[in-house]
């Protein structure tokens, strides 16, 4: 479960630490990301300052609706538990489509990023694939794995969802008097 709110509060921070240049100087980052130097429009500057609020308010969003900001509905009702992924948990009943739309667009991202690369276009595009790239496996990885507590059982601590398949366990059909195929 830790993983899932790294995952979250990484994700944000990403998305701010993106935002920020994106507001405070738009012509920099034009400068960047253009083949030839040339001054910037104010088009491009104003899409830029809204591609930033934009990215800061998606994080922010993305914050409050997996449940790692423990919301209440008064002030003086303290949050009792951390939120969970469970989709029964009503801490949190956004939590896994918020986490499944973060990770589509990390991989959006990562590969549109990817294609201005390959295109020819500026180096700095490698920087945004390698970190999008990572969020995107961290996410798909928690989304897979993190987003539920499994099957533990109380008495071995083992998951029960496991199989043997493809390997036979002998010792385990030798207890249970199973007579291997």
């Amino acid at each position: 479960m830790d993983v899932y709110y790294y995952f979250n509060y990484l994700s944000a921070g990403w998305m701010v630490l993106e935002a920020i240049p994106l507001i405070v100087s738009p012509t920099m980052i034009i400068t960047l990301l253009s083949p030839e130097v040339r001054e910037s429009t104010h088009l491009e500057e104003y899409l830029s300052r809204s591609l930033g609020f934009t990215l800061i308010a998606f994080a922010i969003l993305n914050l409050l609706l997996t449940g790692c900001v423990p919301l209440t509905s008064t002030l003086s009702e303290p949050a009792a538990a951390p939120a969970g992924t469970d989709l029964t948990d009503p801490t949190a009943p956004y939590a896994v489509p918020s986490l499944s739309i973060t990770l589509t667009y990390h991989c959006a991202v990562a590969f549109y990023c990817y294609t201005q690369y390959a295109a020819g276009y500026a180096l700095t595009y490698t920087i945004a694939v390698a970190v999008h790239s990572l969020f995107a496996a961290i996410g798909g990885w928690v989304l897979l794995f993190g987003a539920s507590n499994g099957h533990i059982s109380r008495k071995t601590g083992a998951d029960k969802r496991t199989s043997g398949f493809p390997f036979k366990n002998a010792e385990a059909d030798k207890r249970k008097g199973r007579k291997g195929l």
